[in-house]
């Protein structure tokens, strides 16, 4: 038992020094791009950057970046709650792409959010967040992706979310982590759900 707890911190160790890793060199070598995003998005919607106070490690609240791939005057509220009609043209490249998440490299960086955790949520939230506040998701840092994400459950099915996270964070391993960012990568998983 010893064993298998010294394992975990040593994986949990690893992941934060490998989060900080690819988040700096992801934004050093894909400035360029966040650039040509940014300049694009400006023609978009004229407000690139989407900033957004979200539920944290431990329930604090942080400021989630990315680009903005819906009109500015569209509700805050989740994805799933949102109409497909807000998302404009070159938003629905970012979302099909999921460049949408490159600015969160900088959330990572900040310690913030993992490469690999359950999506952060809103603070209107209440379901969600009582269903993962029961199951301990909040001890550990949000992330850009994991196993909910992977398999295309989202914040519309809270209870289903709140036990994948669960699931995920009591078996994840160094192998996983790389696992989910690559199965990202390769286009495995829709994103949040947007209504029709």
């Amino acid at each position: 038992m010893a064993c298998c707890i010294v394992q975990a911190q040593r994986d949990v160790m690893v992941i934060r020094l490998l989060d900080i890793v690819f988040s700096l060199t992801g934004l050093v070598l894909g400035f360029p791009l966040l650039v040509i995003l940014t300049i694009i998005g400006l023609f978009d919607t004229g407000s690139p950057i989407f900033r957004q106070e979200r539920v944290g490690r431990y329930k604090k609240p942080f400021t989630l970046v990315k680009f903005r791939t819906m009109k500015p005057d569209t509700a805050s509220v989740a994805s799933h709650l949102a109409n497909a009609s807000a998302i404009t043209p070159f938003g629905g490249f970012l979302r099909r792409t999921k460049l949408d998440e490159l600015p969160q490299l900088w959330n990572v960086l900040k310690g913030e959010m993992s490469l690999v955790g359950p999506r952060p949520c809103l603070f209107n939230q209440d379901e969600l967040i009582a269903e993962r506040d029961q199951r301990g998701v909040f001890n550990s840092r949000p992330g850009v992706t994991g196993l909910a994400q992977v398999n295309d459950i989202d914040m519309s099915t809270p209870v289903l979310l709140a036990e994948t996270d669960q699931r995920m964070l009591h078996h994840l391993t160094v192998a996983d982590y790389f696992k989910f960012i690559i199965m990202t990568v390769a286009g495995k998983g829709s994103g949040d759900r947007v209504k029709p």
